[in-house]
């Protein structure tokens, strides 16, 4: 990113200074983050109109539609970003208000997207939304939307926090391509993009076991199944975002408990990458898989 390698931006950042970078092309000094995660963070607060739109919607509706649907929504809530109502060159002129206007929409987008996929999450669970909390980190906040349930003194866990801050660095800016946000979360739904991770834990949920591995593997060879999580268009050889969360998923497993589905990833991983069919045809775990 920027220059930067990925594996120190893990390491040593943190999203919102990631977001910073990617937007501003460098990264921020201490009074410009301070200014930048305040105001992120201030919008992380939605419309109370936005949550008829979220429980409009079935209880089984898919979250990546649920947020398409809100994202553009917000053009009919704030006016003054609105180029249809404003002009076609209201952030294009370069003059200092249509400037501090562009980046109240990167603080807005930023800061209600965790809010928006959080009320996306609770629709599905049949849980009221909850107040974006103060005082807490960008991914914290979202893990404390997603999770709270009235528990006096709820904080996530920390380990959780940083693990889902580094997976947002991960994902920060790869090969991105979309216009606008609305068609960005769009060009996300489905099993060969943004919803590729949820692809995989489908084909894992198929699996079923360790045991199984051998069998699926033989019928992908015979495509009669997809391997999903495996290969990369860019990537030839390994994915290097894989080894970050590598790393990651054994910190975040040591403190939840291991998962079945986790010793079935690991069989499958280790038998695919000791096959040569697989190995040969440079198939390896990308980002999606860990």
């Amino acid at each position: 990113y920027r220059g930067y390698p990925i594996e120190q931006l893990a390491e040593q950042s943190s999203f919102l200074e990631v977001a910073y970078l990617l937007i501003y092309g460098a990264l921020p000094t201490g009074p410009d983050f301070k200014v930048f995660e305040g105001e992120v963070m201030k919008h992380t607060f939605v419309h109370v109109d936005a949550e008829g739109l979220f429980k409009s919607f079935r209880y089984d509706a898919h979250p990546m539609a649920i947020l398409c649907s809100a994202f553009s929504a917000l053009g009919s809530f704030y006016e003054e970003a609105n180029p249809s109502l404003r002009g076609q060159n209201l952030f294009t002129k370069t003059d200092a208000e249509s400037l501090a206007n562009m980046d109240k929409q990167i603080y807005r987008l930023i800061g209600k997207a965790t809010t928006f996929a959080a009320m996306a999450y609770r629709v599905r669970q049949g849980r009221p939304f909850v107040t974006p909390p103060t005082g807490l980190s960008y991914t914290s906040g979202f893990l404390y939307q997603m999770d709270y349930l009235g528990q006096d003194g709820y904080k996530p866990s920390p380990t959780l926090a940083k693990a889902l801050d580094v997976l947002f660095i991960l994902h920060a800016d790869h090969e991105l391509n979309a216009s606008c946000i609305a068609a960005g979360v769009a060009s996300l739904y489905g099993p060969l993009h943004g919803g590729a991770n949820e692809a995989v834990i489908r084909m894992l949920l198929a699996i079923g076991s360790p045991d199984n591995v051998p069998g699926y593997l033989a019928a992908v060879k015979r495509r009669e199944k997809v391997l999903s999580g495996f290969g990369h268009r860019v990537y030839k050889t390994s994915d290097p975002r894989s080894f970050v969360i590598r790393k990651l998923a054994d910190e975040v497993f040591k403190e939840i408990g291991r998962d079945e589905l986790l010793d079935t990833a690991m069989a499958l991983h280790d038998a695919a990458m000791a096959d040569e069919y697989f190995t040969s045809r440079r198939l390896a775990p990308n980002v999606d898989f860990w």
